[in-house]
């Protein structure tokens, strides 16, 4: 019987990239397929068109080859997409976990991530499709626990709240990548949407009197926010 995607993921999480080394496919490409490969072509298609332009035949053609060599090393898309996040994972850097900055070292982790998913416009759809299962993604969640555990956080409280700081983390740079991608003609600039609610009927009188509340925040001050809640309630508990 052949292994099942499942086992097949699992196998690779622990060996050897299958293709290095291994000897070029006959054709016009002089390097073999390696899942290295694939990630950095993947990468490349993202950046410049997004996570939804990402198919498994276009890698194969920014590679030189057919799809079918892909499934050598890559189960499907989904499969593809937790190695991207991998990948970014890898880059970023975590600190030594110090008790007395425990807030500003789990901000600082979560920013690096918020970054890295913005390079890459609508690729947090990988991190929300399912549960990290590579070493590279676990590190990060490894790095946060040991940080807020350092910090004087309950265990408990430390793992829920590193998946809310993730989910929230995939969650803002996507409805990012929504909102400044040009093709998106169902997006309105934050006058029109203030226009938008501050007409509404009064049946929605709390909209109307804090439209411009509601429509506020540049930059990154919503993701700030957030993230100082989330820790203002870790530090209560």
């Amino acid at each position: 019987m052949s292994p099942t995607p499942q086992q097949r993921r699992a196998s690779r999480h622990h060996q050897p990239d299958p293709g290095a080394g291994a000897a070029p496919a006959r054709g016009r490409r002089a390097q073999p397929i390696t899942v290295a490969a694939i990630i950095d072509a993947a990468l490349g298609i993202v950046a410049r068109d997004g996570y939804e332009a990402l198919t498994m035949r276009r890698v194969a053609a920014a590679l030189e080859t057919g799809p079918a060599s892909l499934y050598a090393h890559v189960v499907n898309k989904d499969d593809l997409g937790e190695l991207l996040i991998g990948r970014l994972c890898t880059e970023i850097d975590l600190p030594e976990p110090e008790p007395a900055a425990w807030r500003e070292q789990i901000t600082g982790v979560c920013t690096r991530m918020r970054d890295q998913y913005l390079r890459y416009p609508g690729i947090s759809r990988a991190a929300l499709a399912a549960a990290p299962t590579n070493e590279d993604t676990l590190r990060i969640g490894e790095g946060m626990l040991a940080i807020l555990l350092a910090g004087g956080i309950a265990p408990q409280a430390a793992a829920w709240g590193i998946d809310s700081l993730m989910l929230y983390v995939s969650a803002y740079t996507l409805e990012v990548s929504l909102l400044t991608d040009p093709g998106n003609e169902w997006v309105v600039s934050r006058d029109e949407l203030l226009s938008r609610l501050s007409g509404l009927p009064d049946t929605f009188p709390q909209t109307k009197r804090h439209a411009a509340e509601l429509t506020a925040g540049t930059d990154h001050e919503r993701f700030d926010f957030t993230l100082d809640l989330v820790l203002d309630g870790l530090a209560r508990r």
